[in-house]
C-alpha cells in the first residue's frame, strides 16, 4: 500500500518556516497549513510545545512522523518527493555534496550568524563549529561562484533553503552583501513558488491580529 504523502506545516509567517512553505510549493506537494500566530504566543503555548519543545517552527508532521530542525524538514520533504527533482538521487555523484550544502547550513552557517548578530567577541577557530566567519563565508560564496546554483547547474531544495537564508541575513545586514549573494538571492526570489509564498504570508500576517490591550 502506497503511504500518503500528505504534510502538515506548522508555520509562522515571517519566520524561517516561509522557505518550508516555499519547498512544498516548488514540489507541488499535498499539504496542509497549521499557522501559529507569534504575535500571541502560540508558538510557546503548551499545544506547540508538545510539537517542538523549543517553540520553533518550521515543523513538519507526515502520518506518525514528526520532523523539526530546518534542514532535517528540508531532506525529508524533498526526499518524500523524490519525483519532483529537488533532491539528487542517492546513487546521484551530487547527493554527497547536496548533503554537505544542507548540513552546513545548521553547523556552520547558523552558529556563526548568532554569535555575530549578538557580537560575542572571536574565540579560538579551534573551539568553534565554524571555525571563524570569513572562512565561513568565504566557503559558501566560493560555492555559489561555480553556478547558478548550489549544485552548479542544478536547482534543488539547498536553493530554497539557502535563498531564503541569505535574503533574510542579508537583509538585516548580519552577512554583508557581495554581488555573487546579490545575483544568487534575485535569481531565487524570482521564482513563481517564492513570489507565491510571499504573497500568501503577508496576508497571513495581516490577519494575524496582537492581544488586545488593556483600558487604563
Amino acid at each position: 500500500m502506497t503511504q500518503s504523502r500528505h504534510v502538515t506545516l506548522f508555520h509562522c509567517p515571517n519566520t524561517r518556516s516561509k522557505g518550508a512553505r516555499i519547498l512544498l510549493e516548488e514540489l507541488g506537494a499535498d499539504y496542509e497549513l497549521h499557522p501559529l500566530n507569534m504575535k500571541i504566543g502560540e508558538q510557546r503555548g503548551a499545544a506547540y510545545l508538545a510539537v517542538n519543545p523549543m517553540g520553533k517552527v518550521p515543523a513538519i508532521k507526515h502520518g506518525e512522523a514528526l520532523i523539526t530542525e530546518q534542514p532535517a524538514v528540508y531532506l525529508y520533504l524533498a526526499d518524500l518527493y523524490m519525483d519532483k527533482g529537488l533532491a539528487p538521487a542517492l546513487d546521484d555523484p551530487l547527493r554527497g555534496p547536496y548533503l554537505r550544502w544542507m548540513v552546513y547550513y545548521g553547523s556552520s552557517f547558523e552558529p556563526a550568524l548568532v554569535d555575530r548578530a549578538r557580537k560575542v567577541a572571536p574565540s579560538s577557530a579551534t573551539m568553534l563549529p565554524y571555525g571563524d566567519f570569513d572562512t565561513m563565508l568565504k566557503t559558501l560564496t566560493d560555492q555559489l561562484e561555480k553556478g547558478p546554483y548550489i549544485l552548479g547547474d542544478k536547482f534543488s531544495a539547498a536553493d530554497v533553503l539557502w535563498g531564503t537564508a541569505l535574503t533574510w541575513t542579508t537583509g538585516f545586514q548580519i552577512v554583508p552583501m557581495s554581488p555573487v549573494i546579490q545575483a544568487y538571492i534575485d535569481r531565487i526570489n524570482a521564482r513563481p513558488a517564492v513570489q507565491r509564498v510571499t504573497a500568501l504570508d503577508a496576508e497571513l500576517a495581516a490577519q494575524q491580529t496582537k492581544p488586545a490591550e488593556s483600558a487604563p
